[in-house]
């Protein structure tokens, strides 16, 4: 049976002499605590310190570390320390544990600000190149379970089909009108404060019409739904790809892309032309409400001043991006929902990053649409 540790401390003209005895080990850790911290303060206070560990019965890592903190505590005062009375079994022990921490880590060599430019524009460019090649990876995939769907129909899902366009469709509606309602209120609400310095009050209905159809109903709709719908589908397949549901799919040669993305993109396809729509209307319901109420002006007169603004044309040109619009949120959203690798962190990663590229995308597609149509004159 071990016997308990002591610390017994002698002081003297010449230090302070601390003879451990015992048991040194984790069994009596809380009790070789506390005989550590006891003679923290004659340690401080002596002009050198000599340990004996001729007494010492056993020893394990512990211990020494602990004996070893207390001779480097009077090293850090500035004061002599010794050990003395090493037994031969524990010498190695000792040894080992006097060397630990001993040299600090070089510090890191000074880096070059332009190496580092550099550096960090190599490695966004091979972001780059991954996010393009996995996007076209994943049309190209695309297109080939497309292909196989028109040779085979009867291989369509059209219960998850169905099932997914209820959850990006009907589901959204009510988030869409609203957003859209207050976007079309606020932009007539601005252009009466506004126009109304110059007289130009009918113009706002010009405005309001143009803009919704135009460019912001499909804008507004598709950044939202790249917010809502993008970022479940990445997370879904992201679980599924952690889960390993996805492996579980090739292994019984069913096609991922077949059975999994293509319902939820040919969903999304068709759900936000709708949504739109929907969200166009909306957005010219709030401007309306708005003219009558803050601009005095009839709804009649409202109506009949949007029937000369607007044109078929202007509904075509945000009718028209919305499909496309919507294939660039579906194949990034999927694409990076299989990127996932295995853990909560890079599930969350890949969602954010997705929802990200998709809004980033679908600006951009905004931008060359608008360039495209003004050069054709719509």
């Amino acid at each position: 049976m071990s016997s308990p540790p002591l610390l017994t401390a002698t002081a003297s003209d010449d230090g302070l002499e601390l003879r451990p005895s015992g048991a040194w080990t984790a069994a009596n850790a809380a009790a070789l605590e506390v005989l550590s911290n006891s003679v923290s303060e004659k340690i401080e206070q002596a002009k050198a310190l000599k340990l004996d560990m001729a007494g010492l019965r056993e020893l394990d890592t512990l211990g020494a570390w602990l004996l070893e903190k207390i001779s480097r505590r009077a090293s850090v005062s500035g004061h002599a320390a010794s050990i003395v009375g090493v037994a031969d079994n524990f010498a190695g022990l000792i040894e080992e544990i006097h060397q630990v921490n001993r040299r600090n880590p070089a510090p890191p060599p000074a880096s070059n600000p332009v190496v580092v430019k550099l550096n960090d524009i190599g490695r966004a460019t091979l972001g780059a190149r991954e996010d393009v090649s996995a996007f076209l990876g994943m049309l190209g995939s695309l297109f080939l379970a497309l292909g196989g769907v028109l040779r085979r129909p009867r291989s369509l899902r059209m219960t998850s089909l169905v099932y997914q366009l209820y959850r990006v469709g009907f589901q959204a509606i009510p988030i869409m009108v609203l957003i859209t309602f207050l976007i079309g209120a606020i932009i007539a609400q601005q252009g009466f404060f506004h126009f109304r310095r110059f007289g130009a009050d009918s113009y706002v209905v010009d405005m309001v019409g143009i803009l919704v159809l135009r460019e912001l109903g499909v804008l507004i709709v598709a950044i939202m739904v790249a917010g809502r719908s993008g970022s479940a589908y990445t997370a879904e397949l992201g679980s599924m790809k952690m889960r390993e549901e996805i492996d579980a799919l090739s292994t019984m040669g069913l096609d991922p892309v077949e059975v999994l993305i293509l319902p939820r993109i040919i969903a999304l396809v068709i759900a936000l032309p709708i949504l739109s729509f929907i969200g166009s209307m909306a957005a010219l319901y709030g401007g309306g409400l708005v003219a009558q109420f803050y601009g005095d002006m009839a709804p009649a007169i409202y109506i009949a001043r949007l029937h000369d603004a607007v044109s078929v044309t202007s509904f075509k040109v945000g009718i028209i991006k919305a499909p496309f619009m919507a294939l660039a949120i579906g194949i990034i959203a999927c694409s990076d929902g299989l990127r996932v690798r295995g853990s909560a962190e890079s599930l969350g990663k890949q969602t954010t990053t997705s929802v990200v590229k998709s809004i980033f995308l679908v600006i951009v597609l905004d931008g060359l649409f608008a360039v495209f149509f003004a050069s054709i004159g719509m």
